[in-house]
């Protein structure tokens, strides 16, 4: 997969997540990095992933995913 970069203005850092918004239940989704670029959604870099809130009045979901674990 080629790599894709923060779409925060100016960020040159690559994507590690992707922040969707639900208008209708007033949710932003911020999860791993999708596989494909969705127009409507936005790619975050780690920091920006981690400093992203939801607008007033609506719920931020955040989904983890597991880090990989060592093999015996």
């Amino acid at each position: 997969m080629s790599s894709r970069p923060c779409s925060r203005v100016a960020c040159p850092d690559e994507s590690v997540a992707t922040l969707t918004f639900d208008y209708g239940d007033s949710m932003a989704v911020l999860g791993p990095l999708s596989l494909v670029r969705e127009p409507h959604s936005f790619d975050l870099c780690d920091r920006h992933a981690r400093l992203t809130s939801a607008p007033q009045g609506w719920q931020l979901v955040r989904l983890r995913t597991m880090p990989a674990q060592p093999r015996d």
